[in-house]
């Protein structure tokens, strides 16, 4: 069984939607990848753990930084609860514990 990328909700959906092209397309080849390779074959730089469940596809465009916080659910699945543009080199705190609490409603 492969692995499947889905959104937790219409809002994270509409969340990358809001991103430029070059930075969308980056998310599409992203999990391109988890679904062709499995989710054990794809490392840094375009995912990396981020805290307790959460990991984050890293993707850049010549537009800026964005990521997609993201956790594994039951059935070979990575649901995806937060994408975010990034405008410094931490990842900010109220991001990660916005993906965290909608990663707690994933089953």
């Amino acid at each position: 069984m492969g692995w499947r990328v889905e959104f937790h909700s219409q809002e994270v959906r509409a969340e990358l939607e809001g991103l430029p092209i070059d930075i969308r397309a980056r998310f599409e080849r992203i999990v391109h990848l988890i679904e062709l390779a499995g989710l054990e074959y794809v490392h840094e730089p375009y995912v990396k753990h981020l805290e307790g469940p959460l990991w984050e596809m890293r993707m850049k465009g010549k537009d800026g930084i964005a990521r997609a916080a993201y956790v594994t659910a039951v059935g070979h699945r990575v649901v995806v609860v937060r994408v975010f543009r990034k405008k410094t080199q931490k990842t900010p705190r109220r991001e990660i514990e916005l993906a965290l609490r909608r990663a707690k409603e994933v089953v």
